[in-house]
């Protein structure tokens, strides 16, 4: 099945298949990590001290988030000019933040996080997701070539313009949006609400890779 089937598909059996599918692609280096970022309390988030919140971010998210071994080094430098520059308490002012997010204000949650040193707006938007799985998305350049494949989105126009490995504020947004629209339609659909803007991201990363 492609992306456009079953992006269409009424069958819930499908899009659980789909959502399975995505642990298929997951190093088995990083299936621990994995698994226990998908099940992140936002409580324990809350109780870190400001070095717990950095080594949070540089053990464990910045590697969830840059998989491949040369990605993580050249990102995680920005993350350790926090410690060079004794700057510990400007990034615990962040996480304060995204703690007490209007979580009704999708672009501003970005602009939050993009300010953590060494995300733009897909390391930003994976953060939030994690954080918040029933309101944000991780969405990236894969999101972006599998949402291109589906037939007769309204955001078509705009999906043909962005430029995946380098999204714009206002690209994630907006690709937010139509995952958050596809997660309500599937559970308007299927009679649960199970379905959070974060699987349907897991759902399109499988497609476009």
């Amino acid at each position: 099945m492609n992306i456009n089937d079953l992006w269409h598909s009424t069958d819930p059996d499908e899009w659980e298949q789909a959502l399975l599918h995505y642990w298929d692609f997951v190093l088995p280096r990083n299936i621990a990590l994995e698994r226990a970022l998908d099940s992140l309390d936002l409580k324990r988030l809350q109780c870190l001290s400001p070095q717990g919140w950095y080594d949070f971010l540089h053990e464990e998210y910045f590697r969830w988030k840059y998989t491949a071994p040369n990605r993580y080094a050249t990102t995680v430098k920005r993350l350790e000019t926090y410690i060079e520059d004794h700057a510990l308490e400007e990034l615990d002012c962040l996480r304060q933040q995204l703690l007490h997010l209007d979580l009704h204000d999708v672009r501003a949650g970005l602009e939050i996080a993009q300010q953590v040193r060494g995300l733009g707006t897909a390391g930003a938007s994976g953060l939030l997701s994690l954080m918040y799985p029933d309101r944000f998305a991780t969405v990236d350049q894969f999101v972006v070539k599998a949402l291109r494949l589906v037939v007769d989105l309204p955001e078509g126009d705009a999906l043909t313009k962005m430029k995946p490995e380098s999204l714009s504020l206002t690209d994630g947004a907006l690709l937010i949006s139509i995952l958050t629209r596809k997660a309500k339609e599937n559970n308007q659909l299927f009679g649960t609400p199970d379905w959070t803007p974060r699987k349907i991201d897991m759902v399109l990363w499988t497609f476009g890779r």
